[in-house]
């Protein structure tokens, strides 16, 4: 079984409880439509455990075949910037459908970030670094499509499908508590 080989960071982005019993870290890709779909599962998930669950998004853009991925993943990366990463997130997903540079900038308009200042970050691939990196991270863990998740840093080997990743995470649950 696979492992997480870049622990979860200061540079990651974060959503849950900061004291989560289980961390969910997906390696995605804005255009994938699996990670589309993937997306209300994991907000299923993080309602149904509550604090106890931390999720983490790291990009995973196949430009080769997704060519606004590497783009959205910017996007978003600005959009974290000023606080809303999961904002821009959230709402790429939820219109992945449409996928294009105007959707990205009126994304942007709507959370009421500087189109400017996206411009910048776009042209001047401004987070090509991060981007980047946990890229580098997803292959060295093992990730070689999208989405693929760890769960406590073990690669969840099920399907996306609600039972399935909810059982992954109980499962760890489980295995954190003490023995009676």
């Amino acid at each position: 079984m696979s492992t997480l080989k870049v622990p979860v960071n200061p540079r990651d982005h974060i959503r849950g409880g900061p004291n989560a019993t289980v961390t969910l870290v997906e390696y995605g890709d804005y255009q994938c439509p699996f990670c589309a779909a993937a997306n209300p599962v994991v907000r299923l998930l993080e309602n149904r455990f509550g604090p106890a669950l931390s999720v983490i998004f790291r990009h995973f853009p196949l430009i080769e075949v997704h060519p606004f991925a590497g783009t959205a993943a910017e996007a978003a990366e600005y959009a974290g910037d000023h606080a809303l990463f999961w904002d821009m997130h959230d709402t790429i997903f939820a219109n992945q459908h449409r996928l294009s540079i105007q959707l990205l900038f009126s994304i942007a308009g709507t959370l009421r970030l500087s189109q400017i200042g996206l411009r910048d970050s776009i042209t001047g691939s401004l987070h090509a670094d991060k981007i980047q990196a946990d890229f580098i991270g997803g292959v060295r863990s093992g990730v070689n499509g999208t989405p693929t998740f760890f769960v406590n840093g073990r690669r969840h080997e099920g399907s996306f499908a609600a039972p399935e990743l909810a059982a992954s995470i109980q499962a760890a649950m489980n295995a954190l508590a003490p023995a009676r």
